[in-house]
């Protein structure tokens, strides 16, 4: 896990919104990324990052292909065997905690199980983000996502 991701998970929601909002949209992601869930605030958030890493959710796909890759698509990595599941549109808009740019996930045209679900991710570091899920208009968790690094 990446030494940064591994320190939000012991944060508080009120730190990891602090790090969202001093954050820039940064560059969209491209390709594979790690997921990791926070459960921020919790005693338990790093057995549940584990857990759901192993029999949830692994990561995204994107795949960025309009002009100069400022917007696409994902696919969901779900489940142990990491299937690729739930796609959503990403592009660029204002976000729903402080109204500044940040990069979309946005289900709700492209599936029918996770429509009200909306994601937001901003570029801490390079290849590192801090991202928002939120159901509706209500925020549920907090999430970290890690580019894959060619080597």
């Amino acid at each position: 896990m990446h030494s940064t991701v591994k320190n939000w998970l012991g944060m508080t929601r009120e730190q990891l919104d602090e790090i969202y909002r001093n954050a820039e949209p940064g560059a969209f992601p491209q390709g594979d990324t790690r997921g990791t869930a926070i459960l921020a605030g919790s005693l338990f958030s790093k057995s549940v990052a584990a857990f759901a890493r192993l029999f949830a959710w692994q990561g995204k796909i994107f795949d960025m292909f309009c002009p100069n890759a400022e917007a696409g698509v994902l696919i969901n990595k779900i489940l142990p065997l990491g299937l690729t599941f739930v796609v959503a549109k990403v592009y660029r808009d204002k976000s729903w905690l402080d109204g500044k740019d940040t990069i979309v996930i946005d289900y709700s045209k492209t599936s029918f199980f996770a429509k009200v679900i909306r994601d937001e991710i901003r570029e801490v570091e390079p290849g590192v983000y801090i991202g928002k899920v939120w159901w509706g208009k209500t925020r549920i968790l907090d999430f970290a996502l890690t580019q894959h690094r060619r080597e």
